[in-house]
Parts: structure tokens; sequence; C-alpha cells
């Protein structure tokens, strides 16, 4: 018997990308890493092209160690990074072999069982990163409030992304979401709940008490986003900032569970994408999901429990009910999905242990 597909389950993140700059202490560190990058980008395209011809990863790997890396930790994070890429073309409907990473680039991967990362180090105030089996040594720039964090970091497994731009080094460390969340994390206590619509052009929220009764309606708007030749960095920054402004509303008028859409469960229409020179540009200028993966760090950061709730029929029920309530469309959508994740908790105990949620 098939098993049944659950309504809800509870979010987790495992990572939280820290983002540095780091400064060479020397012209030659500098060049030496440059050469470095640009071996991982041309690895990377020759990763994709023995992927597409159907190499296993163990001699993908070797090979590419052999011909420009010289070193298998490398070579390893740039076959998985190449997969990544080639996933992604196919769900969007790109074309694998167009794909030409652009910047000059590094990723180390954490191994298993060892702690910290191989090829990349960070004592105070220096890191260190490893090429052709020496050290290149850098000053490391960022707030002082993460320094304990990626100190700590360094007594388990962490991951490493070394961007250059412009002349400047940047370097973007994974950073187990447990650790950021013994030196930051908030406790919310109160005992509401806020159901969340994500839209490109806004953020709809609705606070619940348990007695499933609306508390309170906030909307975020932001329609600049969708005009053409917005900029995309922008956009998204617009976006995370409206988001960020509503959990902190909720956060202190007593919410202490947020809902949001399991966007996982969303499936194309025939499995086709919809074209239309509107929706086209929407799908582009809005990364929905990233949208989604950026909220639920920010509410676990803030001491939500956060859950994500199947959306099929809520969009269809919101508009049925909208007329009713006296809310626009979205904000009725925001109620379907508390009230969905509610009756849930209700119905199956919210004191139980999360992982009988799964």
């Amino acid at each position: 018997m098939a098993r049944k597909t659950r309504k809800i389950r509870q979010a987790e993140v495992n990572y939280i990308t820290i983002k540095t700059r780091i400064e060479p202490k020397s012209q030659e560190d500098y060049l030496k890493l440059a050469l470095l990058t640009e071996k991982f980008k041309k690895a990377v395209e020759l990763a994709i092209r023995l992927q597409l011809k159907g190499f296993k990863k163990s001699e993908g790997v070797k090979g590419i160690s052999q011909l420009i890396l010289n070193n298998w930790w490398y070579s390893n994070s740039a076959w998985d990074y190449a997969k990544m890429l080639l996933k992604g073309a196919k769900t969007n409907g790109g074309i694998p072999e167009h794909i030409h990473p652009k910047s000059k680039f590094l990723i180390s991967k954490p191994k298993e069982n060892e702690k910290g990362n191989r090829n990349v180090r960070i004592e105070w105030l220096k890191t260190k990163i490893r090429s052709n089996g020496e050290w290149l040594n850098f000053k490391l720039r960022t707030n002082e409030k993460f320094i304990p964090i990626l100190l700590d970091a360094q007594k388990f497994k962490y991951g490493a992304q070394v961007v250059l731009r412009n002349g400047k080094v940047y370097l973007h460390v994974q950073v187990p979401f447990e650790i950021y969340l013994r030196h930051f994390r908030k406790r919310a206590k109160g005992r509401l709940y806020a159901g969340f619509d994500l839209n490109s052009d806004r953020v709809n929220m609705i606070i619940l008490d348990g007695d499933r009764i609306i508390r309170d309606i906030r909307v975020e708007h932001f329609p600049e986003v969708n005009s053409p030749g917005f900029p995309k960095s922008k956009a998204k920054d617009l976006r995370l900032k409206a988001f960020s402004r509503l959990l902190d509303y909720a956060y202190y008028h007593g919410v202490s569970v947020v809902f949001f859409e399991d966007l996982s469960m969303i499936k194309r229409k025939g499995g086709k994408v919809v074209r239309s020179k509107k929706g086209n540009r929407k799908t582009s200028n809005f990364a929905k999901k990233e949208l989604l993966e950026h909220g639920i760090t920010m509410a676990l950061k803030r001491g939500f429990e956060v859950f994500l709730v199947n959306p099929s029929g809520s969009s269809k029920l919101g508009r049925e009910l909208s007329r009713g309530l006296g809310l626009d469309i979205h904000s009725s959508s925001a109620f379907v999905i508390g009230l969905l994740g509610l009756n849930y908790l209700k119905t199956h105990k919210h004191s139980q242990k999360e992982g009988q949620f799964r």
C-alpha cells in the first residue's frame, strides 16, 4: 500500500553560509590563488563534459586531479559542483553543453570523517588556503561577531568557497547551523501562529491564535521588482528585507510557530513551464525557492518553530474564502496555509517530538 503523503513537515537547516573578505599577505599569494581558481573553473568544465559522456565519478575525479588540479579533494569538489550544475540545467530546461562558469572560484568540500576542512583553515583573523602542497596566507576581514563562530567551526566539518571578483577575494564558509545558533539564537516564547504566502511582488502574513481566530494581518509590497530591467540583486535585497520585517513583527507580537508553503510539493502542470512574456519575466526575476530558503533560516534564527505545509489546493481555497473573510486573495492564501498547519499540529499533538512529524 502506498504511503500517504503528510501535509506538513518540520523545516531544518544544516548549514548557514558566513560571507567574509580575505586579503592576501603578498602579491605572490594572490597570483597563486588566481591561478588555482582558474584551474578549478576549468576542472568544473571538464567534469561537465566527462559526466555528459557517462564517466563514473572515480574515473572522472582521478582524471581531473591528474590533468588540472593535482589535488584529489579539490577535484572531488569540482565533480560534485558540475553534477549540481547539470541537474539545475535539466530541471530548468537549459542546455548542459552551454554551461560555462564565468567567475574564478574554488570550492573545498569537507570530508565526512574529518574535522575542519582539509584545504581551508581559519585562525584568529587569518586564513590559509592550500595550493600545490603549500599554504597561501590571507588576512580575514569580517564582522567581529562572526569570529567566534568561525573558530568554533574548526572543531567540526565545514565547506568553503573562494571567489575572485574585481580584484578582491571573498571567502564563504558553510558553518553547521547548530554552531551559529549557540551564539545568536533568540527564543520565541509567544503562543500565536503565523501563515505566509510568498509572491514575486509581496509577502502576506496572517497571525492566528490557538482557536484559529485571526489576530493580525500584515503585508509587505515591492511591486517595482517585477519591472523590466530591475536589478536582480536589488530585487533580492528588497524581498529579504521585507521578509525580515514581517518576521520581526511576528517575533515581537507573540508568534512562536510559522508556516510556509512546501515548494518541494509543487509540480509543474503537465511537466511543462508556462510560456508567457509576463510569466517568464516574473520567473526570471523571482527565485521563490531561494526566498523560502532564506525565510526558513531567518525564522529559525529568531527561535521560531518552522513548518512546511503542502500547498495543494490552498490557492483555490483561498480564493473561495477571500470574500467571506474580507481579505485579498494572497492574505486569504496565507490564512489557509496557517490554518492547515495549525490543524495538523492540533491533530498530531504539537508536544510530540520532531521526528514524528516526518
